[in-house]
């Protein structure tokens, strides 16, 4: 016979102390760490244990006997259910003191490298709207609440457009103000769900890999302008008729738009990068601005999606690569270009390279549009393309500014990084974990001189930061 599993405990009046990691906070218990969802350092709390390890635990809250005094109100009837923002219930200042820490915790105790005084952090312009880009699901089942299952008159498998909830892969948590971007973004998904609604138009079962309307992808500018994308999923029977009527519909309703595009995506997964991608109305991208430049932006680009907070980290990594005019710049993971162009007219020449195409065309068309004409662009994976031979052709690197993805730099072109032996590495990151990581691999030659981190994302614990490293 089958073992028994013993009930989980509830702890009781558990007083929370800190934050953690993943926006999750923590409490400890007989010298066991506790990490809880949804909890603020202060609260007084009674925990019903849902994860039990040698050395830890995951509980979550089943009653609070007192608030913290650093507690505020969420602003959104979605907080608690929807995952986007961990941190609503905490005032902004609190918010950035944590991050502050999470970005000094990360590089002392991984990176374990000699560190100047850290920057104080940079606040986020705007704490609500301050996104460009959404990316909304569609499915035929919607998340139900535990309350809302036990609710008899609720018709339960209703269709939804909205969130992603954790651990429910095949149901959609239904958004009807989501307050991270512009309010078009709201009236236009509500639109789309109406019509789909009233027109009998079946949304995509994740299970069965069946139904029409699968996502939606909304994106604005500083210029003014909007970008919607369709990804539909047509079947034996057709489907294309009526997701051109839907799009005629939100054409007509929402002239703002000036790039509506779609797609008809039969894979298993939502992404984009190798789909055809076809015009219903206007361009194929939008224009995004900063200081005197314009960037295209398609829809398979890549583009900080906090646009008026992009302008100040971008400022703070042109600041510390500190440029004369005489220097070639190397810039590593460069996207559209968006910082090789940032940077081009205090540089001799700027080298550009990044793994998706269609982004690298973007970013050569940027150095056009704004007669820029000392930058070369370069698409492939990184570690295949920047080698020894690539830097014997194009030059060795004064400065190499480089912004990888969250999981880092590749060893090999650390390696060559090395091997370059620039003299100064401008090094911006979305984790901190993974950039102190390379730190320590790039401290047999060069020393920590400024760190500032940035918030691009209020409400949620991510942070930006970026380091300026010099030769030793």
């Amino acid at each position: 016979m089958a073992r028994k599993k013993k009930p989980l405990p509830i702890l009781e009046n558990i007083t929370i102390t800190d934050f953690a990691a993943e926006g999750k906070s923590i409490a400890r218990v007989d010298d066991m760490v506790v990490f809880v969802p949804w909890a603020v350092p202060g609260d007084v709390v009674d925990l019903q244990v849902r994860r039990k390890k040698h050395s830890f635990m995951e509980a979550e809250v089943i009653r609070y006997h007192q608030y913290s005094k650093v507690r505020t109100q969420p602003f959104c009837q979605h907080f608690g259910i929807c995952g986007g923002c961990k941190w609503q219930q905490v005032p902004y200042e609190e918010q950035l003191r944590m991050k502050q820490k999470q970005v000094y915790d990360q590089l002392h105790r991984i990176g374990k490298i000699e560190l100047p005084e850290f920057r104080p952090i940079l606040g986020s312009v705007k704490t609500q709207e301050y996104r460009n880009k959404l990316d909304f699901g569609c499915a035929n089942k919607r998340w139900l609440t535990t309350e809302q299952l036990k609710d008899e008159t609720l018709v339960k498998d209703t269709p939804a457009i909205g969130f992603h909830i954790t651990g429910a892969f095949d149901k959609i948590l239904p958004i009807e103000k989501c307050w991270l971007m512009d309010d078009l973004q709201n009236q236009i998904r509500n639109e789309a769900r109406n019509y789909a609604v009233d027109h009998g138009l079946s949304f995509f079962d994740l299970r069965q890999q069946v139904g029409l309307l699968r996502d939606i992808i909304v994106r604005n500018s500083a210029s003014g302008e909007w970008m919607v994308i369709f990804q539909f999923h047509y079947d034996e029977t057709g489907g294309k008729q009526e997701a051109l009527a839907l799009l005629q519909h939100i054409a007509d309703k929402f002239p703002q738009i000036t790039s509506l595009l779609y797609l008809d995506n039969q894979k298993c997964n939502d992404t984009i990068g190798d789909q055809e991608i076809l015009v219903f109305k206007g361009e194929d991208h939008i224009y995004e601005l900063m200081e005197d430049l314009k960037f295209k932006v398609g829809p398979k680009s890549f583009y900080q999606t906090n646009t008026e907070q992009a302008y100040h980290l971008y400022s703070v990594a042109r600041e510390f690569a500190n440029l004369t005019g005489n220097e070639l710049v190397y810039d590593l993971y460069t996207g559209t270009g968006t910082i090789a162009n940032f940077v081009a007219k205090k540089a001799k020449k700027v080298v550009g390279i990044e793994y998706v195409p269609e982004a690298i065309e973007d970013a050569k068309i940027n150095s056009q549009v704004n007669g820029i004409d000392n930058t070369l662009f370069f698409a492939g994976d990184m570690k295949d393309i920047l080698t020894d031979d690539f830097i014997a052709e194009h030059g060795r690197p004064d400065v190499i500014i480089t912004d990888p993805p969250r999981a880092g730099m590749h060893p090999d072109v650390i390696n060559t990084i090395l091997n370059a032996s620039p003299e100064r590495i401008v090094y911006v990151s979305c984790n901190p974990a993974t950039q102190a990581r390379d730190l320590q691999l790039l401290d047999v030659q060069y020393k920590v001189a400024e760190v500032q981190p940035v918030d691009m994302f209020p409400h949620t614990p991510h942070v930006e930061n970026v380091v300026l490293l010099k030769k030793k």
